[in-house]
């Protein structure tokens, strides 16, 4: 089972990449997280919200394998501990498909594709920078999956 963390966004800052580097590098060969970098839209003029994250959702989809669990991170989706991170984890392992997280761009989602996502989930109640969210999620991952053996990471 491969964990893809898409994200709208690229060029990030050194300690973005340094840190999300940190926790997908500990991740063992049959978890491995996998970060796809989609180019945000640029706006102009003539491009709406709506048009931008149209546009987003199709260079999103297009980077999915096919017959992944989509999780589409949501400010209103589920806010989980990472003991129940980790039991889902378990769950998706035995279930075989990729997972993909879709962290979306400076104006969220689209629509249609939140409502045809297998799951939304809350990362924070906060505003975070959406680098910020790579390097938490890959984080999560890892607590999640030290959880499931009995790592000594998670009580540190």
């Amino acid at each position: 089972m491969q964990l893809i963390i898409a994200a709208v966004g690229h060029k990030m800052p050194a300690w973005i990449e340094s840190g999300f580097g940190e926790y997908a590098k500990r991740m063992p060969p049959e978890c491995r997280i996998q970060l796809k970098e989609i180019k945000p839209v640029e706006r102009s003029g003539s491009k709406t919200t709506d048009t931008a994250m149209l546009l987003e959702r199709t260079r999103i989809e297009a980077v999915l394998p096919k017959g992944a669990r989509i999780i589409a991170l949501d400010e209103r989706g589920k806010d989980l501990t990472s003991a129940q991170l980790a039991q889902n984890l378990v769950q998706w392992q035995q279930d075989g498909r990729d997972v993909a997280f879709i962290i979306g761009g400076a104006d969220g989602l689209d629509a249609e594709f939140k409502s045809r996502a297998d799951n939304l989930m809350r990362i924070s109640s906060l505003t975070l920078p959406h680098g910020m969210v790579r390097v938490l999620l890959a984080e999560q991952l890892y607590r999640a999956w030290s959880i499931t053996q009995n790592h000594p990471y998670h009580r540190t």
